[in-house]
């Protein structure tokens, strides 16, 4: 059985007894049985211990009386894959892509996890991603190339792109990922999914890492619709005091639509200063028409920023993250890490970020702080309630195609042979073309702003290009609203393929 439908689809099946937990993780296992072959999304299952927990899940069901069931956790006995990246379940896989964790089994369960399981899903296993999550595609050499389940031919995406996969071929009814420059909506804008990136400090974190990439990084999911989203959202939420980041919950019980007319910004400029397709500006301006149809007011306008500085800061702190990173696995394995013991980017940014120094990397928080500034005042000063521009700037783009040439692979295997300023040069063209058809998503990591990718438009061929709506800080819930609108008018394009 393919799942066709949104999560709370299935948990309301389960609570009127018309499905059991059981028959549906079955269903989940018979679907990476037969579809991963193809798609190459799931790194790992656990059958045993998900049908163990979803025969609990129906025995505790069937001693229940009514009332009760009324209580029950929203997605109770729904089956989830979780993002091999940062997402620890005790005792189970842990790999983020690299063959350095080929055999690693997590040694405790993280609290966004935690937080998973009292929502009631069921965890069938781990979805595909690139190696440590640096890449807008899913092509890691431990596990190989994802497949997107609309054109095989094209990558959906990263660095939730086996998650994207898999719930766009129905494997299961919603997914678990992350975003640390974009990589939930990303996959989104590639898959025709729907793909939130909350507020900073909405979501658990830790034990362990509690500022994922500087609070660039934040744990959430890609689904099939809005009250899924926001069901989930309202699930997951915390005041998280131990935590670096702290944010009041949202006090909405219910997503409702709007009642008033909001005021929407648009751009169709690239921040990197990159040309803009012509796809992702017929993307734009088909949501415009939407949008004005609906009674908002829609206004040409975008934040003042930097967008090169910006993403130059953003690599500074990918190379000084990994570098820390690469020490703990030293002492762990005590040995000195080569170059043998990862893949190319990998190896690139952590040498390059050996060579940044304390003040630099003080000088890229503070720019940080200093953009969040700025795009607050955009909001509030200028009474714009969201921002539209492209998710992506094309569709998903093909297998291998941002491949780094000879040349260049040559210079960052040598990385260590030129100065810190050529370090970072070098680190810009390993990304350069990949950024290009991807610059839109990255200044909401650096600022902690909420974001959503929506699947509004399609090409003539079938291929997805989303639009997003970004908002300032702890405003998921009217951006969830509009989406919401969105969906009802029917403007979204979302099917199972």
């Amino acid at each position: 059985m393919r799942f066709t439908k949104d999560a709370l689809y299935y948990a309301n099946k389960i609570r009127e007894g018309k499905m059991t937990s059981v028959q549906l993780v079955e269903a989940a296992l018979e679907n990476i049985e037969s579809l991963n072959n193809i798609l190459n999304a799931v790194t790992n299952t656990q059958a045993e211990s998900s049908l163990a927990r979803a025969q609990r899940l129906d025995d505790a069901l069937n001693k229940m009386d009514e009332e009760t069931k009324e209580h029950l956790a929203p997605f109770y006995g729904v089956p989830i894959l979780l993002k091999d990246l940062g997402q620890n379940q005790a005792n189970f896989p842990s790999t983020s892509g690299s063959k350095l964790f080929k055999n690693s089994l997590a040694q405790q369960t993280d609290n966004f996890v935690k937080k998973i399981e009292e929502n009631g899903f069921v965890i069938v296993g781990r979805t595909n991603t690139p190696e440590f999550g640096f890449k807008n595609i899913s092509d890691s050499k431990l596990h190989g190339d994802v497949k997107s389940p609309i054109d095989l031919s094209r990558n959906p995406g990263g660095s939730s792109g086996g998650a994207a996969s898999a719930l766009k071929a129905g494997i299961v009814p919603i997914v678990t990922a992350s975003d640390g420059g974009g990589s939930i909506r990303i996959p989104a804008s590639f898959n025709g999914l729907i793909g939130l990136k909350p507020t900073r400090g909405r979501i658990p974190v830790g034990p362990g890492s509690y500022r994922g990439w500087q609070g660039a990084s934040i744990n959430f999911a890609l689904t099939k619709s809005v009250h899924d989203t926001f069901t989930l959202l309202k699930g997951m939420q915390i005041e998280q005091f131990e935590s670096p980041f702290i944010l009041p919950k949202m006090s909405f019980s219910e997503l409702e639509m709007p009642k008033e007319k909001f005021t929407i910004a648009y751009t169709l400029e690239s921040p990197i200063g990159s040309t803009v397709s012509d796809k992702a500006i017929e993307a734009v301006k088909l949501t415009i028409n939407h949008l004005k149809e609906l009674g908002h007011h829609v206004i040409q306008k975008a934040p003042e920023v930097d967008g090169i500085k910006a993403m130059k800061s953003y690599y500074k702190m990918n190379g000084v993250e990994t570098a820390k990173m690469m020490a703990s696995i030293e002492s762990a394995l005590q040995r000195a890490m080569s170059i043998g013991d990862m893949e190319l980017m990998s190896w690139a940014l952590y040498r390059s970020g050996l060579t940044i120094s304390g003040v630099e990397y003080s000088a890229v928080i503070n720019l940080w702080d200093d953009l969040t500034v700025k795009s607050e005042a955009f909001f509030s000063e200028n009474n714009i309630d969201f921002l539209l521009m492209p998710t992506t700037n094309d569709v998903a783009p093909l297998q291998h195609q941002f491949q780094l040439n000879s040349e260049l692979s040559e210079k960052l295997t040598n990385i260590d042979d030129f100065n810190s300023q050529e370090q970072q040069q070098l680190i810009w063209k390993m990304f350069e073309d990949s950024l290009e058809w991807t610059p839109f998503t990255q200044q909401q990591n650096l600022t902690g702003q909420p974001a959503i990718s929506l699947p509004i438009y399609e090409t003539g061929a079938g291929l997805p290009l989303g639009v997003q709506f970004s908002s300032s800080k702890g405003n998921e819930y009217k951006l969830l609203q509009l989406a919401l609108q969105l969906e009802t008018a029917g403007a979204f394009q979302v099917e199972i393929v």
